[in-house]
């Protein structure tokens, strides 16, 4: 994701390789895993030389400088869990190993070397390497101490039992004895967002864990690679502080939905443009584009209108968009999360959905639906206007486009920019899109939530078939044809019951027409049949 403005607290400055006399640390990694005999770089060198060299060049230069030759399956494991990171459901990723450590009278200049080192740990702020260093390397490199690591509170330890004593001068210099001390490396992968590492240094200490050293680096595409050195673990147990790292992120996940939930709730929707991360967009309108972003560390989209486009009617529809979507919230409606509604910077924040579109899963990816995902989707669609009919909004321009879907092909409708309150009084004609759109509103006649009905008949056509409604004609062609009775084409094989549903649906006449809690209840049925079938077939 190219990230553009907003830039979080660990992002790094992009750099290339080069530095340091040319050295490039990447040979020797290539080569350490060609002698160790590693199965893909043996049996195919191109390809794992190529996969290695693209992730050394998502990250800053001193990334290669922290890279332990004596355990280069680090890159590796680093490698995997920045893919993993991509996936917004498994965010954030985590790693734990146990490096076991012993401190004695010896180690006390080194103790002492350590505590000095703390002040220079965070390396993202350093604005020649733009990484951080590593304590123990083969490179001596002077960095200029990090105000930003004032948050970690390095000097104090707060122990597993919630008792807090100081570090290392009571453990490691005022002891003679030999001081076993549990060390654990904890490596850390998400969205590069803002107080990331506040964020970090909060859970590890919820844990009662105590950072030793902190290794963060950004990625040019927008994501974060952090390892932290930690103790305050009573023993080199991995699996119990597996599970108490799992409770610490549920706690902080839980918290941070609440705070975006409460915002919404209580009218303090407005977002301060600022702490938006926009990357890549996504989609393009008349009036306006539909970005990629973070806010408050969680995935968004971003409806951003251009301000070229904006006179008195822009900024009216606006405002009525956020004030329908301040007044809904349902599982199969996309949530809403705020807005920026200061001219001329005016944006719509919403959740982010990463399974895109239905009319690009159908009619993009070429996905041909068996009969039980079609339902699901289907009813999922249902249950969403029934929502809104439910609570007196239309949503006037009901189509595929508009219907997005979550990690889980959870289908959720979106895209508020024309829907109406009924009590509005008399609706504009020929709003929404042709291909879709009901005679009635073509006509420039009284229309209803009726008109809605129509709109998902083609919704289950296409569902049904795969293919865009009309697709011989232009969209004015279709508008025309709808006003005369033109329907898509009845398709061949479908089931019976779903064939007969779609023609109620598309009924010239809108009373003719079933609502959304009605087909809601046939299309159930319908599943319900269908899956008992499956399983007496064993399919």
């Amino acid at each position: 994701m190219d990230l553009t403005e907003g830039v979080g607290e660990s992002s790094s400055p992009p750099h290339s390789f080069g530095g340091f006399s040319n050295y490039d640390v990447r040979n020797d990694v290539y080569n350490r895993f060609l002698e160790s005999g590693h199965q893909e770089a043996v049996s195919n060198p191109d390809l794992f030389r190529e996969q290695l060299d693209a992730h050394f060049n998502r990250l800053p230069p001193s990334y290669g400088l922290d890279v332990n030759m004596d355990r280069v399956e680090d890159v590796l494991i680093h490698q995997k869990l920045l893919a993993l990171a991509k996936d917004p459901k498994k965010r954030p990723v985590y790693h734990i190993r146990s490096l076991e450590s012993l401190c004695n009278e010896a180690d006390r200049n080194d103790a002492q070397q350590l505590m000095g080192d703390f002040s220079i740990a965070r390396t993202a702020c350093n604005a020649e390497f733009g990484g951080a260093p590593s304590f123990n390397r083969d490179f001596a490199v002077d960095f200029e101490p990090c105000s930003k690591l004032e948050d970690l509170n390095l000097n104090v330890r707060k122990t597993s039992k919630g008792m807090e004593q100081s570090f290392l001068e009571e453990d490691l210099l005022g002891r003679k004895e030999t001081v076993h001390i549990p060390i654990h490396e904890i490596i850390f992968s998400t969205i590069d967002k803002p107080k990331l590492l506040s964020q970090l240094s909060a859970l590890l200490s919820d844990i009662g864990l105590n950072i030793r050293e902190a290794h963060v680096f950004s990625t040019t595409d927008g994501y974060s690679l952090d390892v932290f050195v930690v103790d305050g673990w009573p023993d080199e147990d991995t699996d119990g502080l597996h599970e108490a790292m799992e409770k610490a992120i549920a706690r902080s996940e839980s918290a941070t939905e609440k705070l975006l939930v409460m915002q919404s709730k209580s009218g303090n929707w407005e977002v301060d443009r600022r702490l938006l991360k926009i990357g890549e967009r996504i989609a393009s309108g008349s009036c306006g584009d539909l970005y990629r972003g973070v806010y408050l560390g969680q995935d968004v989209a971003i409806k951003i209108l251009r301000s070229e486009h904006l006179n008195a009617i822009q900024e009216e529809e606006f405002a009525q968009e956020v004030a329908i979507l301040r007044e809904v919230q349902h599982k199969n409606v996309v949530r809403f999360i705020g807005a920026c509604t200061k001219s001329p910077h005016l944006c719509i924040i919403t959740e982010y959905m990463p399974g895109g579109s239905l009319y690009d899963y159908l009619h993009k990816n070429y996905n041909v639906l068996k009969l039980a995902q079609l339902l699901k989707f289907a009813i999922d669609v249902c249950k969403g206007m029934e929502y809104l009919h439910q609570n007196n909004i239309i949503h006037r321009d009901l189509k595929t486009a508009n219907l997005l879907m979550d990690t889980c092909n959870v289908v959720k409708v979106a895209d508020f920019g024309v829907a109406r309150f009924q009590s509005e009084g008399v609706m504009t004609a020929e709003t929404g899109t042709y291909r879709w759109m009901a005679p009635e509103v073509i006509n420039h006649q009284p229309y209803d939530q009726k008109a809605d009905i129509f709109s998902f008949a083609i919704v289950l056509w296409e569902l049904v078939t795969a293919k865009v409604p009309y697709d011989t004609m232009t969209p004015l062609q279709a508008a025309l044809g709808v006003r005369q009775g033109l329907r898509p084409d009845l398709p061949e094989n479908a089931n019976p019951r779903l064939v007969e549903l779609m023609q109620r649906c598309w009924e010239a006449a809108p009373e003719k027409r079933p609502s959304f809690s009605e087909i809601k209840i046939e299309l159930e049925t319908l599943l319900q049949v269908q899956e008992t079938t499956e399983a007496v077939n064993g399919s």
